[in-house]
């Protein structure tokens, strides 16, 4: 079952850095960064405002799981073709798919995943969401639909370092941008969930704090609470 996205078209776009672009690659080393340098926003207090509903763990799987991942869920990709319409005009480039069963590692993550992202006893969405942009696939600005979804989802990032940018719906003034480097985890949580779009940059746009992100093929796997 494909989750029901609610699109909410802006025409605010955070302005971004003129002056000198360094290159940022989680993956080759290059990422000299704490975990709380890796939101920024139009304001400091906001990000203080949100900081215990958004967060990005660096980190949080191995190569190896990331491995683990990918050979789990590649032989199903291949099979489908990257699809530039989607049915409501929220994902361009992509492919996606749900999982509810994995092998031992893989599920040894997800309980981690589901341990620091949910509170115990949480009742949580079943299968697994899984979305593969294409290197040139990107995420429009949307809102889940509170029909399908509960208060938080937590996403690890493979393949690719990658921005999130979160807009506030009825002030596109005030917005955050969070950094998500491949093997990362992130957390969404209440406000930050459903007051504010949620969007992947192009790579042409990939932009954080003035310094170039490359956006390859991302692999995103999701989970999500139920409605409570």
């Amino acid at each position: 079952m494909k989750l029901l996205l609610t699109v909410l078209k802006r025409t605010h776009k955070p302005a971004l850095s003129t002056g000198h672009r360094r290159s940022l690659s989680a993956s080759s080393g290059l990422l000299p960064l704490r975990d709380e340098a890796l939101v920024v926003g139009s304001t400091r207090e906001l990000v203080q405002r949100l900081g215990s509903q958004v967060e990005v763990r660096t980190g949080f799987i191995t190569e190896e799981e990331e491995g683990a991942f990918l050979r789990e869920l590649e032989p199903g990709l291949k099979k489908k073709r990257y699809e530039y319409d989607h049915w409501d005009d929220a994902i361009h480039g992509y492919r996606e798919t749900e999982r509810a069963r994995w092998g031992a590692a893989c599920e040894e993550v997800l309980n981690r995943v589901r341990s620091v992202a949910f509170p115990e006893g949480s009742p949580l969405l079943g299968p697994v969401h899984i979305l593969d942009l294409d290197k040139s696939g990107f995420i429009k600005p949307h809102v889940d639909s509170v029909k399908f979804c509960g208060s938080t989802i937590a996403g690890l990032s493979l393949l690719s370092d990658s921005i999130m940018r979160l807009v506030k719906e009825d002030a596109t003034s005030e917005w955050l941008d969070l950094l998500l480097p491949r093997r990362s985890l992130y957390i969404l949580r209440d406000e930050a969930r459903y007051k504010f779009t949620h969007e992947i940059l192009k790579d042409e746009e990939s932009v954080f704090n003035g310094q170039r992100v490359p956006r390859l093929r991302r692999i995103s796997v999701m989970c999500r609470n139920l409605p409570s």
